[in-house]
């Protein structure tokens, strides 16, 4: 080797250096569906508990608000950008810009009854916008240094909804649970969690899957069943219950999950899915009588008559999954994660974010919101 060689392997050497030096101070993730409502509640306490930049991008979709992101405006720790994880020009620059060190992928259509009258956007989303997302996170992952590409992370959040419904005796779902979709949305959550197994077992992606089960909490689009429930109930509309509202789902209060979703980033161990679950299997009218009994006592109404006078039975969706139950038992054993909230606690805080926040529920009350729930929810 010469004198030239030489010289051209030291400085090798040095940029190598430089590039994981670099990538240590630098110190960014990127989250993807940051608007929506885990997104927002897991950027917003990012920014809370952390000073690692977080780059957050959004298609804002009817479901993304960047109201809820308001408490971040010119905070430069966080920087926003509207856009779509299926758009292949914008999402490598992106990488290139900001140099991430994991990207978080939140972005989704998520409405189950949205699915049933539209499930084009679903599969456009949900499994063609997945496959574009995790072709730009690979081609950036393997343009990385030795050491920067060991320490990348790829976190794709799921549903419990993939696993399909449990008899009321069935032990709750495990990671081993079999995938038995039965909604177009659990369908094409089902296929992005395959596309991600799929790019780590065949590309060597260093991936994480969670599995979450049904979330409440603050900034939830008031289309799911609590935030519904307080918003029509103050409005002295009906509360609608589908079918006997007997449906059981174990209830996970948002800040737990994005805490959850956190630690399986520190910790996960690549390749492998994490079920998050709050340990609260309750059935539907259940948690819509609670709503009602909290607000007796936190709003009560002007004739001083209960809530849940305004409970209405309405005819059941098409194949309604009639329970899930979630086994979180892996994520306390391996990563110690547990949840800081028990559903009375969480549902307290839920019922008395939105009373305080009645502007930010007023804004996203547009026409086309009304015109959904009026068509939706038909006795």
């Amino acid at each position: 080797m010469d004198h030239q060689d030489l010289t051209l392997t030291a400085a090798a050497r040095h940029a190598n250096a430089y590039k994981i030096q670099f990538w240590k101070e630098k110190m960014t993730i990127l989250v993807t569906g940051g608007a929506g409502f885990i997104g927002a509640n897991f950027v917003l306490d990012w920014v809370a508990n952390t000073d690692e930049k977080i780059v957050n991008l959004d298609k804002l979709t009817y479901a993304g608000n960047l109201e809820s992101l308001a408490p971040l405006k010119n905070k430069p720790q966080h920087v926003f950008v509207q856009g779509d994880i299926g758009d292949s020009a914008l999402l490598p620059q992106l990488l290139a810009e900001h140099q991430p060190r994991a990207v978080l992928n939140f972005a989704a259509e998520s409405h189950v009854d949205r699915s049933i009258h539209g499930p084009g956007e679903f599969i456009e989303t949900n499994i063609v916008g997945t496959f574009r997302l995790l072709e730009s996170v690979r081609g950036y992952w393997q343009s990385l240094a030795a050491n920067a590409q060991s320490q990348f992370r790829f976190l794709h959040v799921s549903t419990d909804e993939v696993y399909g419904s449990l008899a009321p005796q069935d032990p709750a779902f495990t990671e081993q649970h079999a995938y038995e979709p039965n909604s177009p949305y659990s369908a094409s959550k089902a296929a992005s969690d395959h596309l991600v197994r799929a790019w780590h077992h065949t590309y060597g992606l260093p991936v994480l899957t969670t599995n979450c089960s049904n979330n409440y909490g603050p900034l939830h689009f008031p289309e799911k069943l609590i935030p519904l429930m307080i918003v029509n109930a103050l409005a002295g509309k009906p509360l609608p219950v589908y079918g006997d509202g007997m449906q059981v789902r174990d209830w996970l209060y948002v800040k737990d999950h994005c805490s959850a979703i956190r630690r399986v980033l520190e910790g996960g161990q690549l390749g492998e899915t994490y079920n998050v679950g709050g340990w609260n299997e309750k059935p539907n009218i259940e948690i819509v009588k609670t709503v009602c009994a909290l607000l007796d006592e936190l709003r009560p109404r002007a004739d001083g008559a209960s809530y849940s006078q305004q409970i209405t039975y309405v005819k059941d969706r098409p194949g309604h999954d009639r329970r899930y139950a979630i086994d979180a038992r892996k994520l306390e054993k391996e990563l110690g994660w547990k949840p800081a909230e028990t559903f009375e606690t969480g549902i307290r805080k839920t019922v008395a974010w939105y009373l305080e926040n009645t502007e930010w529920v007023a804004h996203v009350q547009s026409g086309a919101y009304r015109e959904w729930v009026s068509k939706q929810y038909t006795a």
